[in-house]
């Protein structure tokens, strides 16, 4: 028997990539595409820039890898002060790994390994909080805190459960309460789990500081995010900000949290960091925490075998130097409003559309069956899917998602382009996505 390619999905009809060059994509019949979701908001520079190319290969003619057990590479070192660039102050610290699931296992380790160091060798705190319709990964251990269900369901004999409380969802609040209401509500669900549990018991809170693929770039309240912060650090409980989707500029800051002027303990990030050239990840730790374990034991107890290896960081200094060189947090940041006002007229004038959400270049559509009582589509119904395949047809790639309303039903999708996205390309990709859901729409409603 010939070998066989194990697909995503044995039913997915599946285009075939050749070619990428900027915002585009080209298949195997010389369609063009608008790549809209930067592959899963992951090529935030775009495809085949030549720079980005040039520093791998030159990378490659030097060293191509290195075990970090015995070697230091100049190009991660590099890499790791790019990055100590990017974050808030006092966040020196980086280590390297090859995606976002290994990023938030690196997080959730180092963690723990603090505590017990800085408490002397023993320590309670090992439970992890975090919070229903979150995604944080695809090993079992980050299966374990997200609370994606869907993704979930079938795996859940695997792993260790931990406590989580609600998504700050205000688009699905039952209640007639202002946005600042539900905020407070949201964030003092933490510290009444916090208090149940016990403080003495709680190592962390772990969460994403706008909700990726699970929800649709479900922005929280303005109060949020810096009531969380007071809370974790009045119970001693440690910070760690997902930012794996939201990080390396995506939605007009550095890294997210800085909208609300929050910094957390640990940053977990990946995608947008190498951009897609070479699978990177890494974990941003403040001061303090590398500290007490260099002045402890004075190794980090984790490793594997590609962390910190050559490539990565060869790709990710020349990202870092690339964004700074064109402006590109500052580029988001100016054409956001452009962007999301777009978005947002398709969204009211469109009759399956419940709300359109997001900042910077991170957006998130909710598809509902009714817009003044919200009620989704059944799950048999694949809205979501159906609207990136009218997309698809018509020259645009979105991402989409489900499952956010009661576990089963519910349907999503991101709109979130490279960041190198101009404007005429805005007006492309609205054009394409007006055309795409209403097609859509006509065959759903």
């Amino acid at each position: 028997m010939v070998g066989q390619l194990f697909p995503r999905s044995f039913k997915t009809e599946y285009l075939t990539a050749v070619r990428g060059e900027g915002v585009y994509i080209y298949d195997s019949d010389g369609r063009k595409y608008l790549d809209g979701c930067s592959g899963a908001l992951i090529c935030n520079l775009g495809h085949c820039v030549p720079e980005i190319i040039q520093a791998i290969v030159d990378q490659l003619h030097k060293i191509e890898f290195a075990h970090t057990s015995r070697w230091r590479s100049e190009s991660i070192a590099e890499a790791a002060k790019e990055m100590a660039s990017l974050a808030p102050e006092g966040m020196d610290y980086v280590w390297f790994t090859c995606g976002g699931s290994e990023s938030v296992e690196a997080a959730l380790k180092l963690t723990r390994q603090f505590f017990v160091e800085r408490d002397g060798g023993e320590s309670t705190k090992r439970i992890i909080i975090s919070r229903w319709n979150s995604y944080h990964g695809s090993t079992i251990g980050t299966m374990g805190v997200g609370g994606s269900v869907p993704r979930r369901r079938i795996y859940a004999p695997l792993f260790k459960e931990n406590p989580k409380i609600s998504a700050p969802y205000y688009y699905r609040c039952p209640d007639a309460i202002s946005e600042e209401e539900f905020g407070k509500r949201c964030a003092l669900e933490l510290e009444a789990t916090i208090k149940r549990v016990g403080p003495k018991n709680v190592s962390c809170f772990i969460a994403e500081p706008i909700v990726g693929s699970t929800v649709g770039a479900l922005v929280p309240p303005d109060n949020y995010w810096p009531l969380i912060r007071e809370i974790c650090t009045k119970y001693d409980v440690l910070l760690i900000a997902d930012e794996v989707m939201t990080g390396m500029g995506r939605t007009g800051k550095n890294f997210c949290l800085e909208h609300w002027g929050v910094k957390p303990d640990i940053i977990a990030t990946a995608k947008g960091m190498a951009a897609g050239y070479v699978p990177t990840g890494g974990v941003v730790a403040s001061n303090y925490i590398a500290e007490t374990i260099r002045n402890g034991s004075g190794a980090f107890t984790h490793g594997h075998t590609y962390t910190g290896n050559p490539m990565s960081g060869a790709a990710t200094a020349a990202v870092i130097k690339y964004m700074k060189q064109h402006h590109l947090v500052e580029h988001v940041a100016q054409l956001e409003h452009k962007l999301g006002d777009g978005l947002k007229k398709i969204g009211n004038e469109n009759p399956m559309v419940g709300d359109v959400r997001g900042k910077g270049f991170m957006w998130g559509f909710e598809l509902v069956k009714d817009k003044k009582t919200k009620v989704p589509f059944e799950k048999a119904a694949g809205a979501a899917n159906l609207a990136m395949k009218e997309c698809l047809a018509r020259g645009l790639v979105i991402y989409p998602g489900g499952g956010m309303v009661d576990w089963i039903n519910g349907d999503n999708f991101l709109i979130a382009p490279p960041l190198v996205t101009t404007e005429e390309q805005i007006d492309e990709l609205l054009e394409k996505l007006e055309e795409g859901l209403l097609a859509a729409s006509r065959k759903l409603m």
